[in-house]
């Protein structure tokens, strides 16, 4: 069976290699590489991964994954979801704070918090499934205490 995040990053690889027009076409995507999701499903997985439509030049409208949207503000809520979610481990190193995620994560991860503007985080910088948060701060324990209370580790 498919974890949710499995079934998230494999959305996000579906949706940044080719055009996808719609949900149904999403979840026959998925089916084709044998993973099984209901609409409603796959509707909550476009949401929480911040996927939006966009018209292409084809003049299609398709799904996208913007890698970041300062304007576009993440509420506390969704924030500690993703982080409930996604964050496996918080350390710290001086100013910065390393997130740990599932394969192919970090960069959802890292763009809730872009987008939740935390007071004391600078921004982050996301691999595959770390990422990096840096504080404010030259002693970034206060900003990975905040972090590990959203991720629910505290």
């Amino acid at each position: 069976m498919t974890t949710k995040v499995q079934r998230q990053s494999v959305i996000v690889r579906i949706v940044g290699e080719q055009e996808v027009t719609s949900q149904p076409e999403l979840i026959e995507l998925l089916g084709a590489q044998g993973i099984e999701a209901t609409q409603a499903t796959v509707s909550r997985d476009l949401d929480d991964i911040g996927a939006v439509k966009v018209r292409v030049a084809s003049g299609n409208t398709v799904y996208a994954i913007p890698q970041f949207e300062p304007d576009r503000f993440a509420p506390l809520d969704q924030l500690r979801r993703v982080m409930g979610e996604w964050v496996a481990e918080v350390a710290l190193s001086g100013n910065i704070v390393v997130l740990r995620t599932p394969p192919g994560c970090a960069h959802v991860v890292a763009s809730a918090l872009d987008r939740s503007r935390i007071e004391g985080m600078i921004g982050t910088v996301a691999g595959d499934d770390t990422l990096m948060c840096v504080a404010d701060q030259p002693d970034g324990s206060v900003l990975a205490d905040k972090l590990r209370q959203l991720a629910g580790m505290n």
